[in-house]
């Protein structure tokens, strides 16, 4: 007999795509070598364990044994899925109707990297959706062994938990216990976050993919909470956004000292690229890539007491500094200003806001890169 987990993901549909992952696998693995193989087989074993664990959502709920918290947040995750479906015209499609424990508080750790003196980052490429600047694995150990062998290159590496993830429409993604337990506000925008890559990917652009989705999910989380009437939680969410805001512009300001530091250059694409020679010895430039460093603490904690003492970046300056870990912050904010301005400038239609922005992912990389930042620029009346 087959076990039900096993003949849910073996309806056709599914089939077929297991299949082209497994094609794919064996593809890569014999152009590229066996630890492309490597990686792509946990990869695949990964997301398998995830099918096996999971549980219709309705029998979670309805089972007596489970905590009554996680109930609470799963009823909640339903109503916020026809909220995707009803306002915010999110394709919820299956999405988040089943429930899986992973037994740990990250279901992948991801990699970013970049040279010691330029923060270029390190792509990798991918089928499918091209080149992207981070590597995922579902165990830490494939991490922390893919950063020790980069930092033995001479890179700056970063190794970041993650609770959440799209796989952009190949799979029905499944609710995990990794974000489930989130505050009402940052389930709903880790939701909309998800769904929004559901909506609009444009291959091999990490940048403008997750600004789309950060823009989605945040404006979401507003609109969410405007519907419940909830105005003590829209002005936590504010305030919190607005911390978020001010750590963001730091970290961006950081980037612009060291990009200045290194030399690095922008291409067409307004991409930062390493320069051809570094403008210094490499002990003056690591000396003066510290002094940048210890003036972002010292500027973070001026932020801290503006803030009244909130420590919710804290665990993220405990770590050593590095290019790639401020790389993680610029993939994420460096186009939100843009997209922003473009959902202004459609008067908040989501439907107007998502057209826009698909005829934007049909253009060169290099072309809807400017056009976002020339739109952050523009003050709309």
């Amino acid at each position: 007999m087959i076990p039900t987990f096993a003949r849910r993901l073996f309806h056709r549909p599914r089939v077929r795509r297991a299949l082209y992952v497994l094609a794919v696998l064996f593809f890569v693995g014999t152009v590229c070598g066996c630890r492309t193989l490597k990686f792509y087989g946990q990869a695949i074993k990964g997301q398998y364990q995830i099918f096996a664990g999971q549980q219709p959502v309705e029998e979670v709920i309805a089972n007596p044994q489970t905590p009554a918290v996680l109930k609470s947040q799963l009823e909640l995750l339903q109503e916020l899925r026809q909220f995707a479906r009803d306002v915010l015209k999110l394709p919820v499609d299956g999405h988040y109707q089943s429930y899986v424990d992973v037994g740990r508080p990250y279901v992948v750790w991801n990699v970013q990297a970049a040279p010691e003196f330029s923060l270029e980052p390190k792509t990798w490429w991918y089928p499918l959706v091209g080149r992207l600047e981070y590597r995922g694995y579902f165990a830490k150990d494939g991490a922390e062994e893919t950063a020790a062998r980069l930092r033995r290159k001479g890179f700056d590496t970063f190794v970041g938990g993650v609770q959440a993830y799209s796989t952009l429409g190949w799979f029905k993604d499944p609710v995990l216990n990794t974000f489930i337990f989130r505050e009402e506000s940052e389930l709903a925008e880790v939701i909309f976050h998800e769904l929004g890559h559901q909506r609009l990917f444009a291959r091999g652009d990490t940048d403008f993919n997750e600004a789309f989705a950060t823009v989605v999910g945040e404006e979401g989380a507003r609109r969410w909470l405007h519907s419940k009437s909830d105005t003590n939680g829209l002005m936590r969410y504010e305030a919190s956004l607005k911390r978020n805001g001010q750590f963001v512009r730091l970290i961006l300001k950081t980037r612009v000292r060291l990009e200045r530091l290194y030399g690095d250059v922008r291409d067409e694409d307004g991409k930062l690229k390493a320069a051809r020679e570094l403008p210094a010895a490499p002990d003056q430039l690591r000396q003066e890539k510290q002094q940048v460093f210890a003036g972002l603490r010292s500027e973070y904690q001026r932020l801290k007491e503006e803030w009244d003492g909130f420590a919710g970046y804290d665990a993220w300056f405990a770590r050593e500094l590095n290019n790639a870990q401020l790389n993680t912050i610029a993939n994420y904010y460096d186009y939100v200003p843009g997209f922003e301005a473009l959902l202004r400038l459609k008067d908040g239609d989501v439907d107007a806001f998502y057209i826009a922005a698909e005829e934007l992912s049909a253009k060169p990389r290099e072309e809807r890169h400017e056009w976002l930042r020339n739109l952050a620029q523009v003050k709309l009346q």
